[in-house]
Formats: C-alpha cells, sequence, structure tokens
C-alpha cells in the first residue's frame, strides 16, 4: 500500500547506511591486549623498555595488555610504531588478501577504546577492511560517545573523517569545529585532536594513515 512505503527521507535512513555497531563484547577488547603482548614477546622487548619508548607508564602498559584498558586510536598507533609493526596488525589482524568487498552485515567491531585511562568508553571501531594484507590505510566506522574529555590525540600519520550522523565536536589545535551529517575533515594527526559526540552518540567513517 502506498500509506506504507518507505518516504525517501526516513527516520532509520542512517541506520539502513551505516548498520549496526554493537556493543563491543570481550573477545573484541581482548584481541588488541593479546596483539599487542604477544607481539612485544615477539620483539624481546619487555615492559620497562616498552615505557621508555612510548612514554607511557608501565603501569598503563599492564593495564592495556590485560585489557583493564581499551586504548585509544592514539595509543594504539604509538604502540605500533614502538613495536615496529603495521598498525593494521594491532588493530584488526593482518590480512591476507590484495583486497577486501565488506557488507554491511560482515563488519565487525575490532575494538574499543576508553577515555581518561579506561573509565569510559569513547569510540567503538568497525573494521571495513581487515582482509587487505600489507595496507597503510585503516578505513573505520566510528561510533563516538558525548564524553566530558578534553584529552587530545597526538600521533603520527593523516586522518580523513566523513559524519554519516549526530552532531561532531572536533577541536584541532586551537580551533573548535562542531560538524554536521555529510561534512567531513582532513588533518595531520601530528596536530593535537580531539573527536567526540556533541550529544549523544555519532557516526563517522574514518580513514587512517599511518606512514
Amino acid at each position: 500500500m502506498a500509506s506504507e512505503e518507505k518516504p525517501p527521507i526516513h527516520m532509520d535512513y542512517f541506520e539502513d547506511l551505516t548498520g549496526d555497531i554493537s556493543a563491543c563484547d570481550s573477545p573484541c577488547q581482548e584481541q588488541i591486549g593479546d596483539r599487542i603482548r604477544r607481539l612485544r614477546e615477539e620483539k624481546g622487548i619487555s615492559i620497562a623498555e616498552l615505557s621508555h619508548l612510548t612514554g607511557f607508564e608501565e603501569k598503563l602498559l599492564q593495564e592495556i595488555e590485560h585489557n583493564a584498558v581499551s586504548p585509544q586510536l592514539g595509543t594504539i598507533i604509538k604502540l605500533s610504531k614502538a613495536l615496529d609493526s603495521a598498525l593494521q596488525r594491532l588493530i584488526a589482524g593482518e590480512g591476507q588478501k590484495l583486497y577486501a568487498i565488506t557488507r554491511k552485515d560482515e563488519r565487525k567491531v575490532v575494538t574499543r577504546s576508553s577515555s581518561a585511562h579506561g573509565q569510559r568508553s569513547a569510540y567503538t571501531y568497525m573494521s571495513l577492511a581487515p582482509e587487505v594484507k600489507g595496507r597503510h590505510m585503516e578505513a573505520l566506522m566510528v561510533q563516538l560517545e558525548e564524553i566530558q574529555s578534553d584529552e587530545r590525540s597526538v600521533h603520527a600519520g593523516e586522518e580523513f573523517i566523513y559524519v554519516v550522523e549526530g552532531i561532531v565536536a572536533l577541536d584541532i589545535g586551537q580551533e573548535h569545529f562542531e560538524l554536521l551529517p555529510g561534512d567531513s575533515a582532513y588533518y595531520l594527526s601530528t596536530t593535537p585532536h580531539l573527536l567526540k559526540a556533541k550529544q549523544g552518540r555519532a557516526r563517522i567513517l574514518a580513514v587512517i594513515y599511518s606512514e
């Protein structure tokens, strides 16, 4: 019937577009810590040495490896550099294919990150191309939370974000921006930056390039 037809812009439009980013269960939180610990041990690097290389406290590194803290993306990138590993190996595992076709229902949550040393979930990452081997970019669908934090991220590389749903508060250096669906931003990750939902939750497509 005509009355049952879906209007051009339906209230569930963005849900149809992005798919559901469900709460991350224990396995996806454990993988990131397990990968970091396994890689550190493969390299023969102690916690103390990794602390010296990254500037992170030993206690924080131990909490990350034991999955008591879910590290933010900037932290993961710094760890990947210190461990001489590609970012993708820590985030989503090492792929084995030359390309990736990822259907909406095939996306998987690869990690959650927390603000303030694990006090509250701030980001949920869903990998869009984990199968590609040797990739230098990480394509992610990211769910942002509304958080009361001024903790900025600084790391090597470049980032492109495209707002899919909600309003995103973006601080870059000393400037503040509010991005609406359809807005995008590209910046060098060496510039201090902070991303969060202005209210409730927001979703973005993020492409991270790590040298």
